[in-house]
């Protein structure tokens, strides 16, 4: 699913590993098969509208869903994104009360709102969290679109906590989700673009799936450019 530029984030996954002289494959996983789910070290789930949500649901839960747990115990990470992160979930509530469950990947569950959340968003990462704690910058950026509202249960713990924006749900302060392998999150943008330091994360978590991380730097002075030039635009709304 991809209707809010979110093949960026693919794309910079991508080149940050090429740059680096690494030899990335994008495998693209369609319905009906589970063929080299295997050999994927980062699953990426974008945004779609109701009706891809729907076929991408069914055939995670008719297909895929066990390949993908035993990657995601084995090492493999995932980013979902919007759409994505809400179908890994417990379950999307409809607006009249009608609940579709989701694959329960990860321990959160949405529900629909009657207003629409849009804008830019500023996320303090945790600085105590063992995955994203030690990220320079401490802060991700990025833009929101959706009407959901999304509650996290006791084994998933919030990306970050928000400066700017609503996040999860517009009430707690979270956006975001980590768990596992997985990182859920409400952020487009693209998002990795913006924030060079969380694509790099994923590569190394990917890298150290295969036994050896050497991540040299990169200049990211152009992307950090953006990146604080969002972060400033929003604080002065």
């Amino acid at each position: 699913m991809n209707i809010y530029g979110d093949r960026g984030n693919i794309l910079t996954l991508l080149k940050r590993a090429e740059w680096r002289g690494y030899e990335p494959e994008l495998i693209e996983l369609g319905r009906g098969t589970v063929d080299r789910m295997d050999e994927v070290d980062v699953f990426f789930f974008g945004g779609g509208q109701d009706r891809e949500q729907g076929l991408v649901y069914q055939d995670l839960l008719e297909l895929k869903q066990p390949s993908l747990e035993r990657a995601v115990a084995s090492g493999a990470g995932v980013l979902a994104v919007c759409g994505g992160y809400q179908l890994l979930g417990d379950y999307y509530q409809t607006a009249g009360g009608e609940r579709f469950p989701g694959i329960g990947m990860i321990d959160v569950r949405t529900e629909a709102g009657t207003k629409r959340f849009i804008g830019d968003v500023v996320v303090d990462l945790r600085s105590s969290d063992p995955a994203v704690g030690g990220l320079n910058p401490p802060t991700l950026v990025g833009f929101e679109n959706h009407s959901g509202r999304t509650f996290l249960g006791p084994k998933a713990r919030p990306l970050g906590r928000l400066r700017v924006g609503f996040g999860n749900n517009g009430s707690d302060g979270t956006e975001g989700c980590l768990q596992g392998g997985v990182l859920g999150t409400y952020l487009h943008g693209s998002l990795l673009p913006k924030n060079p330091h969380l694509a790099d994360h994923l590569i190394t978590s990917a890298l150290s799936r295969r036994g050896a991380v050497d991540l040299s730097p990169l200049d990211d002075s152009a992307e950090l450019a953006a990146h604080d030039r969002i972060l400033q635009r929003a604080q002065s709304r």
